[in-house]
């Protein structure tokens, strides 16, 4: 499936980083051809040429090569007039220009080359309240230096004040997009692979349910490893509390943190009444995740038990109305190899792995606060019974080009659609 742009624009893309993200963002938008010119900022020199990172940009050892990504198997080197002295090269017919020298976002020189469009993508400027001349930098930086909007490629993470600035805001694509107002947010998050995944999981069962009847929900997401993980076991440096994260991915599975949780409050407000836990697993393979959903569901007393064909037709029905195609409702039996790549699906439901099991939770009166005593006494019996369903729900995601990256480059030619 190759995603294509509806219209082309003349304004030049800015990315800053050029990691796992940025370089398959780079991928999206050279086979997309929505932008003529893309600018990328590494901020160092990199290799003994140019021609050392237009051979890192070629080639990679998840997605294969960019020439059989865009053409298949008997495509043609796509990178071409690779000039040391301009820094520049084409790629598939996109002027591309890469920048050695700034890492700081305040000192990239984006105002001079005509960038008014960031996707940061370095994960190393969360915080959008540091200041934009702060020593260590920050993302409001590249607003100083000339660009008018930037997107993150991650969560936003406040250290020092709770309270998110007027010009910011948290998207996914196919749920809260619409939040984005263009005359008053400058920073963009686009969340992360996990909170997108998650988001369009539980969207459809808070829409089918209500989050009142949605008594607790957690999640699991055995997830790929990422750049930020060691391939041999490394001395932790001082300070560092969190000693698995020092450990080998190739060797190891490792329990870690998710963001998840709270990212998701941020696009689906309902979840705010709804007791969440998350949780995250690191294993040894190069990209495709999964979330391992479970719920409880408050059981309507007069209507039938919640069947794992009830949610699996709220999955179908929102696949049948997705246009986007954020959403893939699937009844085949899946591994993780099998949803790599896939285009925008942020979430692809495994429904001949959904289960649901329903019994009555018997709760006491007496023992919950607030009830008066005279109450309680003429009730007689305190005990009430309640009928509640637990459902586990399974979702794969491929936590870099397939969902994540696809979906940031849906975002980022939204954004650049009202500029």
């Amino acid at each position: 499936m190759i995603i294509k742009a509806s219209s082309k624009s003349d304004l030049t893309l800015g990315i800053n980083g050029l990691g796992r993200i940025g370089k398959l963002t780079l991928w999206h938008h050279v086979q997309r051809h929505f932008f003529k010119n893309i600018v990328i900022n590494i901020g160092r020199p990199a290799g003994r040429s140019l021609e050392d990172v237009a051979h890192y940009i070629e080639r990679d050892s998840t997605y294969g090569r960019l020439n059989w990504f865009l053409n298949g198997c008997h495509g043609q080197s796509v990178i071409h007039n690779v000039d040391e002295q301009t820094g520049t090269m084409e790629i598939n017919g996109v002027s591309v220009k890469l920048l050695r020298t700034q890492r700081n976002p305040a000192a990239i020189g984006w105002r001079d080359e005509h960038v008014r469009l960031v996707v940061d993508t370095t994960g190393q400027f969360l915080d959008p309240i540091a200041p934009a001349d702060g020593a260590k930098g920050s993302a409001r930086g590249h607003l100083t230096a000339g660009a008018e909007k930037v997107i993150l490629s991650a969560p936003f993470k406040i250290k020092n004040n709770p309270t998110m600035p007027e010009d910011v805001v948290t998207t996914v694509m196919g749920i809260n997009d619409s939040q984005y107002d263009p005359r008053r947010h400058k920073i963009i998050s686009n969340a992360s692979c996990t909170t997108t995944c998650l988001a369009h999981m539980m969207k459809p069962l808070v829409n089918a349910f209500g989050p009142k009847r949605i008594l607790s929900a957690s999640m699991a997401t055995v997830h790929a490893a990422t750049g930020s993980q060691e391939v041999l076991d490394k001395l932790p440096k001082s300070g560092k509390s969190d000693l698995r994260k020092n450990r080998s991915i190739m060797n190891n599975i490792i329990l870690t943190t998710t963001g998840a949780a709270r990212a998701l409050r941020l696009v689906i407000p309902e979840m705010e009444q709804i007791g969440f836990i998350a949780e995250s697993v690191r294993i040894p393979t190069a990209t495709g995740s999964l979330i391992i959903l479970v719920l409880n569901l408050q059981d309507d007393p007069a209507g039938p038990p919640i069947r794992r064909e009830i949610i699996n037709d709220i999955y179908r029905q929102t696949d049948n109305a997705d246009q986007r195609g954020y959403l893939h409702f699937s009844e085949k039996q899946n591994v993780s190899g099998d949803i790599v790549g896939i285009p925008r699906a942020a979430a692809i439901i495994e429904g001949n792995e959904t289960h649901t099991r329903t019994a009555e939770v018997t709760l006491d009166l007496a023992n919950l606060p607030g009830i008066p005593p005279d109450l309680l006494a003429g009730l007689g019996n305190t005990l009430i019974y309640a009928p509640v369903t637990q459902a586990v729900v399974y979702g794969w995601y491929d936590n870099e080009m397939g969902s994540y990256v696809n979906m940031l480059g849906d975002r980022t030619i939204s954004v650049a659609e009202d500029l």
